[in-house]
Formats: structure tokens, C-alpha cells, sequence
């Protein structure tokens, strides 16, 4: 399956570039081809201006037409291996975009809250993109490689003497580069490492933007100095690795100016001919700017490297305990839902520090279709955790999660997470809507009832905005939410972000409506007042259930710790009385009373 890597799979720089080239090798190989002819070409074509400039009388036109030839050659060459390799290369890291979008679709929901998302998005940005800036100047380097040796081969030609200094000095040239290559490929490690902690400051500058507006002192440590301390520290590696770069590409090109002095005033003591002398000259000016390329290349070569290894490393992480999940439409979603069970099911975070780790369960837990379920507890009891759980989102460490009593296992978890619709208390809100099967019109008419018609429009399925306040955002997640047309729908404190005539609307009028089209709702909420409406009301403390029954026995079980419910509820309001409210509340097509 795509993006799925077997246990096989060669892992590293030259593996993982492999594995990704795969696909496109004929191509690969047939851009390299013309990369190296190109650049062939043009060391044959200095050795004919060399032979054309030491000829008595007039060019022959043999000559010329020798050199036309290697120069379409070289010209021809160079722009059909730029174009074949831009394609390869642009392709290579459209499928490198996706199977690691992939491998995070795949990857348990536990990893990727450990691993943090400004981290994915450093790979995802700076990794990738690192990488794609190599692959843009491949068959450039190619180019450059093979006229460097065709160079020296034509050196061979002319004089052993003459080749054996220009080796020397490119062998010297290489050697300073290499030890300079140490100190910055350190800078760059520690360059990547920070990148992490720069894109963490983005996103507090970015999502953070109102808190910081209102705190002046949190804004100035933010970017005074978190953000300074990261950028800096970038500015400072940098400049390090490239002042490292530049003094050993000044000691390369003394070297080669130095190779050229000892040709050139020392020809007589070598006893070479100044005709040999010139053609070497011509050659060791020309190659001299594709030595040059080679070696600019060197730290951008390093700077892939590193991504990509860091790539390969996640991409093994991910791969370790990635699921086989689909990531196609293929197939409907599974409706039949008769029982869901949690039977002593466990889960522990991993500890922090020195901090005692926060786990869940054992717990023992039964929907049955059709049921509506309250879920209370302090923050911090498992709330969230438990319907992680349920949902097939953390796998239980201990205890089995049963669907119509059988076991949910590896195989069955991705249909088992289509039985549910959510909307998360941290949801993210997509701007389309999937499988539903109403018209245009008749979204327009849950738009109203929502109070949002005014504001969002649809078209080809695709909301006409997102620009709203958090209530209507949360208020539009549950309409599409309500339009998929699952089995069971989960909210986690939707009520939270409403004013009280959405928040009686959602309790009173949306629950009940589900309720009667036969849904399963789970509902995380504070909300006493309406807890009447439930069939069950469960209870949460310190990740235990420590209470599970109908809303009567709810009310005497918090009379004796009323911590997480307001006395009104205990003492003030009967089960009739909250069943009517004194406002009457007309709300687009609905009216709530």
C-alpha cells in the first residue's frame, strides 16, 4: 500500500532516496545520462577551442563543425537533463509530501501528541523543503561532476605532469573542505535542532497573537527572548557553518590559482611545451567553476542529509506503530451499533519528570443503541481519556473495548471508528462537508436553525467561510457533525462556548431531535441543569468511574460531594420543573419553551 513501509525497507539517506526514486528511475537514469554527456561534452569542447587556437592558417571546417556539434551538445545536454530532472526531482518530493502525510495519518493519536505539532511542522516545511532545494540542482551537480572528470581526463591527455599537479591541488582543495565540513555539519545538526524550537514560537506569535496582545510581559519573553534566543542562535550557527564554507572555498581556489602559477612560470623547469601549457590553463579556468559548484554543494548536500535522515527516522517511528489504515473512501462507513462496552479497560500516561504518571481505569463501561449519556468529572478526572478510549483513538493498555460484544481488534479499529461522530473540545473545523446526502436548500435550512445562514453559505459542498467567533465555529463542527449520520454522536463540552439560548437550544431541542432518530450521544458537559435529559449519568474522579445511574440517583449521589454541580440543582429545581423554561426562545426555524 502506498506510503506504507514493509520491515524491509532500507532506511537512510541513499536508502530512503531510493525507495523514492523507484518509480521514476527510467527517468532518473536518463537525466543523469544527458547531465554527464552534457557535461562531457563541454570538456571536449575546450580540448577543440585549445587544438583550433594552436592550428597555422585558416580553422578547418572539420573544426567547426566538431565544435557546433559538442556545443549543441553541451547546450541541448544541460536544458533536457535540467528539464527531466526538475520533473524526477519535483515528483520525488510530491511522494515524499505524501507518504509522510500518510505515515501521520496512520501513526496512534498518542505518538503524535507526544511528538507535538510544531515539530511535524518543521518536518513537513523545513525537512521537505531542504530537500526539494537539493533535487532542483541535481542535474546541475551531474553536469559539473562530468565535466570536472572529462576535464582531468583531457589533462591526461595533454601531459602526466600537468595532470598530476591539477589532482594534486584538487586533492588539496578537498581535503581542507572535508576538514571544514566537520565544524559546519556540527553548526548544521544544531541548526535543525533549533528549527523545532522556532517553529514552537511561530505558532505562540500566530495562535497566540490576542493573549500576547494583552500581556505585555508574556509578549516580551515570547519574543524577546524565546523567539530572539532561537533566531539568533540560528543566525549564530549559520554564520559560523558558512564562514567555515567560504574560508575553506577561498584556501580551494588558492590552491588552484597556485597550480596555475607553477604551470605557467615553471614550464620551462618542467620541460612541458607552452602549447600543452595554454590548453592547460584554458581547461583549469574553465573547470574551476564547476569545482566551485561541487563544493557550494557540500553544505546544502550536509543540510539534505540531515533532513532526510530526520525524515527516515520519524518515517521509522511512525512506521513501527502505524496502523493499516485506508486512506481511500472505498467502502460505507459501518452503521449497525447495538452495544458498546468497556471491559476493564486501563490506560497510564507516560510519567513526567518526576511527577506521578495520571492513569485510567480499570473501567468498566456499557452503551447500549440508543442511550443518552452524560459523562461529569472534575478537569483532570479522564474524562477526555475515557472517550479517547471509546473511540478507538488510544488502544487500552489492559482490558478489551467490545463492539455488539465482540472484541475490537487491530483489523476492526478503523471501522469501529466509523460507527462515531465528534466534536472534540480542541476540534478542528473543515470547510467541506462529506458524506451527506441533503441539498444545497436543506443545509441552508440547519443554517438557520443554527443562527449562521446570514453569516455561511454553502456551495459544492464547501462552507462560503470560516471567519466567525468561537461559539459559531463550534456551532457549525456540530452541523457537520449532524450531517454525517452516524450512529453515535460525541460531543466534549460543545455547550462550553454558547450563550444560554444556545446552550438551551443544543440540550433541549438538538439532543432531543438525535434522540429521536434512535443516535447513541455521549456528552461530556458541566451542565447540572440539564442533566434530566440524560438516561445515564456517569461520574469521573481521579480516572475511576465512581458513579454510573439515572439522573434521581445522580442528585443524591452529589448531595453528598457536590463539588462539580451548583447547589440549584441539588436543592432549588425538581425533575418536572427543568423540563420548562420561563423565556419562550425563537430561534430561525426552532422555538424552544
Amino acid at each position: 500500500m502506498t506510503g506504507q513501509r514493509s520491515s524491509k525497507e532500507p532506511v537512510g539517506l541513499v536508502g530512503a532516496a531510493g525507495h523514492l526514486l523507484k518509480p521514476f528511475w527510467p527517468l532518473a537514469l536518463c537525466g543523469a545520462v544527458l547531465g554527464t554527456v552534457s557535461g562531457l561534452a563541454t570538456a571536449w569542447l575546450l580540448a577543440t577551442v585549445n587544438r583550433a587556437l594552436h592550428l597555422d592558417g585558416d580553422t578547418a571546417w572539420r573544426l567547426i563543425a566538431v565544435f557546433a556539434g559538442l556545443g549543441l551538445l553541451s547546450v541541448g545536454g544541460t536544458a533536457l537533463a535540467g528539464v527531466v530532472n526538475s520533473f524526477v526531482g519535483q515528483r520525488v518530493i510530491a511522494a515524499l509530501r505524501k507518504t509522510i502525510s500518510a505515515r501521520i495519518l496512520r501513526a496512534p493519536v498518542p505518538l503524535l501528541e507526544a511528538r507535538r505539532a510544531h515539530r511535524l511542522m518543521a518536518m513537513l516545511t523545513n525537512d521537505i523543503d531542504t530537500v526539494s532545494a537539493f533535487t532542483f540542482n541535481a542535474s546541475g551537480y551531474a553536469i559539473s561532476l562530468a565535466i570536472i572528470v572529462g576535464s582531468f581526463a583531457y589533462l591526461l591527455t595533454l601531459s602526466g605532469v600537468v595532470f598530476l599537479v591539477a589532482v594534486l591541488s584538487l586533492a588539496v582543495g578537498l581535503a581542507i573542505n572535508m576538514v571544514a565540513k566537520r565544524g559546519w555539519l556540527r553548526h548544521y545538526e544544531a541548526v535543525r535542532d533549533t528549527q523545532d524550537d522556532l517553529h514552537k514560537q511561530y505558532r505562540a506569535v500566530v495562535d497566540g497573537a490576542k493573549e500576547l496582545k494583552m500581556h505585555r510581559g508574556r509578549r516580551a519573553r515570547v519574543h524577546g527572548t524565546y523567539l530572539t534566543a532561537a533566531a539568533d542562535r540560528i543566525a549564530g550557527l549559520k554564520s559560523r557553518a558558512m564562514a567555515l564554507f567560504w574560508v575553506a572555498d577561498a584556501a580551494g581556489s588558492a590552491i588552484f590559482f597556485l597550480a596555475i602559477a607553477i604551470l605557467v612560470f615553471g614550464q620551462s623547469r618542467l620541460g612541458i611545451d607552452s602549447t600543452v601549457i595554454s590548453g592547460a590553463v584554458i581547461v583549469l579556468l574553465y573547470v574551476k567553476s564547476p569545482v566551485e559548484r561541487i563544493a557550494n554543494a557540500l553544505p546544502i548536500l550536509d543540510q539534505a542529509r540531515i533532513s532526510f535522515q530526520r525524515i527516515a527516522t520519524l518515517s521509522t517511528e511512525l512506521d513501527q506503530h502505524g496502523q493499516d489504515l485506508p486512506l481511500d473512501a472505498k467502502g460505507a462507513p459501518v452503521r449497525h451499533m447495538e452495544s458498546l462496552e468497556l471491559r476493564g479497560v486501563r490506560y497510564a500516561f507516560p510519567p513526567i519528570e518526576d511527577g506521578v504518571p495520571f492513569a485510567l481505569g480499570p473501567v468498566d463501561l456499557t452503551i447500549r443503541s440508543g442511550e443518552l449519556i452524560f459523562i461529569v468529572g472534575e478537569n483532570g478526572s479522564g474524562k477526555t481519556t475515557l472517550i479517547k478510549l471509546l473511540l478507538g483513538l488510544y488502544d487500552p493498555q489492559d482490558g478489551a473495548v467490545l463492539w455488539n460484544g465482540e472484541d475490537v481488534t487491530t483489523a476492526k479499529r478503523d471501522d469501529y471508528r466509523q460507527l462515531f461522530t465528534t466534536v472534540f473540545s480542541d476540534y478542528y473545523l473543515f470547510d467541506d462537508l462529506v458524506d451527506h446526502d441533503l441539498t444545497e436548500d436543506e443545509v441552508r435550512g440547519h443554517l438557520e436553525r443554527l443562527d449562521l445562514a446570514h453569516k455561511v453559505g454553502v456551495r459544492e459542498n464547501r462552507f462560503s467561510t470560516l471567519d466567525l467567533s468561537t461559539g459559531q465555529k463550534k456551532r457549525l463542527a456540530l452541523l457537520n457533525a449532524y450531517l454525517e449520520r452516524r450512529p453515535v454522536m460525541v460531543t466534549d463540552e460543545w455547550a462550553a462556548d454558547q450563550d444560554p439560548v444556545f446552550r438551551q437550544l443544543f440540550y433541549t431541542v438538538l439532543l432531543e431531535d438525535l434522540r429521536r432518530q434512535g443516535k447513541t450521544l455521549v456528552v461530556i458537559s458541566h451542565d447540572d441543569r440539564y442533566f434530566y435529559i440524560a438516561d445515564r449519568v456517569i461520574r469521573l474522579a481521579e480516572g475511576c468511574i465512581v458513579f454510573d445511574g439515572p439522573p434521581d440517583a445522580a442528585r443524591e449521589h452529589f448531595a453528598e460531594d457536590p463539588s462539580v454541580v451548583s447547589p440549584s440543582w441539588l436543592g432549588e429545581r425538581t425533575g418536572s420543573d427543568e423540563r420548562t423554561t420561563e423565556a419562550t426562545v425563537s430561534l430561525g426555524r426552532t422555538t424552544v419553551s
